[in-house]
């Protein structure tokens, strides 16, 4: 019998696969953990708020004692996100270990006081923060350092919302708009299956959400697919909306407010405000779920009936004051509800399936206004199982290229334009530029 011979380059990339399941295991468990820790306060205080009610009245001075840790530590750490999308593409100063205590203690007391924001930003600072220090303890060269930040990105993502696969691609996708590199692409999959897996063996359970509607595969329906097509147009725009009224928020709030710790005290007036005139809670904090059976949440909005005509655009105006005013979190949860309401309240008007139009809202506002419709696609299968993909893709493709050259991470730069169109890019970075 031939001997076979190995081919040099296989036993190379054997010993590459090596270095970096050793470099990525501490990782892994280190931010699976502490996400898993953040899971848990992030629940016991939603819980307390809700309870309590009164809490939301203290949200002003919530905000100053954010504003003063951050101004006391919190140095580049404030940059959040941008920051380590920033270290990934050109390693400097690296990120700092007290962002992962800074942005979780601070999480923590805006969800407590009712601000409204998400938990993946929180995830990823971990995640990041996690990486940078490893990357720091290993003495590791730049492109490496770039590859292991980016493992922290999808070991924080996998981890906060159970979805290794999208945690994996969007690691890699949200960095630049129109281009993935796949070098990172196995290190970054098992840092978020690892880290998922950590966090769930500390009791931390997500929350599930179903679509009943099954695609007919022998029978094209061409009007529902049209709806499909209508509706994600407008989740494209909302995604451009949040992310442009967030923006704007913060740069005419820093503009106008010279006493810089009155602007979250501003934010959270306006937010009592609004909580006040609504006479409802349901737009502060998460809004995943509510023990309240008339509260509108993502959960409630996958039912005919669920949400308001303009639940999705009280829930985006609540999440773009809070975060765009100073107060910490992430965006994504809060986009999951707009996406949902919207969903829910488009299918209610076209007569379209309404889990069916929530579910595709969730996953396409998300991928407009993070513009990584690849990753999202991925989360529809992992959340709502593969008999809809179809519709999954059409959403997140369509909201994507509907978002413009708007996002949340303005450290996410522009490789690829999504048209021949010369536009310009506010709140994002052109690489063609520089």
């Amino acid at each position: 019998m031939k001997q076979l011979n190995t081919s040099p380059e296989q036993l190379a990339i054997t010993k590459y696969l090596l270095k970096w399941t050793l470099l990525v295991l501490p990782v892994s468990i280190v931010a699976g953990s502490l996400v898993a820790l953040f899971l848990w306060l992030l629940e016991k205080a939603t819980d307390y708020r809700l309870e309590h009610p009164w809490l939301l009245y203290l949200l002003p001075l919530a905000g100053i004692f954010i504003y003063w840790l951050y101004k006391q530590w919190g140095q580049q750490s404030a940059a959040g996100n941008n920051l380590i999308i920033d270290e990934i593409h050109q390693p400097g100063g690296g990120v700092p270990a007290r962002m992962t205590p800074l942005i979780l203690i601070t999480t923590v007391i805006t969800h407590l006081f009712g601000g409204s924001a998400g938990r993946e930003g929180t995830a990823v600072q971990i995640g990041g923060s996690v990486a940078q220090y490893f990357a720091s303890l290993f003495r590791l060269s730049k492109e490496d350092i770039s590859i292991l930040l980016t493992t922290g990105i999808a070991a924080g993502f996998g981890a906060v919302f159970g979805t290794p696969v999208t945690g994996a691609i969007f690691a890699l996708e949200v960095l630049a708009i129109g281009r993935i590199k796949h070098k990172g692409l196995l290190p970054c999959l098992m840092a978020a299956v690892l880290a998922d897996f950590v966090c769930s063996a500390w009791g931390i359970h997500h929350t599930k959400y179903t679509i009943n509607y099954i695609t007919n595969t022998h029978i094209f329906d061409g009007w529902l697919l049209l709806k499909v097509i209508g509706a994600s147009i407008a989740f494209g725009l909302c995604s451009f909306m949040f992310a442009s009224t967030t923006h704007t928020i913060q740069h005419y709030s820093n503009r106008f407010i010279a006493k810089k710790w009155l602007i979250p005290v501003a934010g959270a007036c306006i937010l009592i405000l609004f909580t006040w005139i609504l006479q409802t809670d349901d737009y502060l904090g998460l809004g995943v779920s509510n023990p309240d059976p008339n509260a509108v949440t993502i959960v409630t909005s996958f039912h005919e009936n669920g949400a308001t005509n303009f639940s999705w655009l009280w829930k985006l105006l609540f999440t773009a004051i809070t975060l765009g005013t100073g107060f910490k979190g992430g965006e994504v949860t809060p986009l999951f509800f707009i996406g949902a309401a919207l969903g829910n309240t488009i299918a209610i008007h076209t007569g379209a399936p309404v889990d069916l139009l929530a579910g595709l809202g969730f996953i396409a506002v998300f991928a407009g206004a993070t513009n990584t419709p690849i990753a999202c696609t991925v989360m529809g299968v992992e959340l709502f199982g593969a008999d809809n993909v179809l519709y999954y893709a059409v959403a997140c493709f369509t909201a994507y290229y509907f978002s413009g050259h708007s996002g949340i991470y303005g450290a996410q730069r522009v490789a690829v334009p999504k048209s021949d169109i010369q536009f310009p890019f506010p709140t994002l970075r052109d690489k063609r530029k520089k």
